[in-house]
């Protein structure tokens, strides 16, 4: 058997919080920002959750997250 191995993109964009959630950062917000309103681009900042429907594929790329 092969290892297991931890997708390590998705390590750098996902982080696991104690509740078993999964934190990840708002699409749509690096760059042509001139034509996005300002309230489009203060209501990307910050964090959200992993969609419950995801959370199948985050274990997937996260073997050792505990998901």
């Amino acid at each position: 058997m092969p290892k297991m191995k931890t997708k390590k993109s998705a390590a750098k964009r996902f982080r696991v919080r104690p509740g078993g959630t999964v934190k990840r950062g708002h699409a749509f917000k690096r760059h042509i920002l001139t034509k996005k309103s300002t309230k489009n681009k203060r209501h990307l900042r910050g964090t959200t959750s992993v969609h419950e429907t995801n959370m199948g594929h985050m274990a997937q790329m996260l073997p050792f997250a505990g998901l």
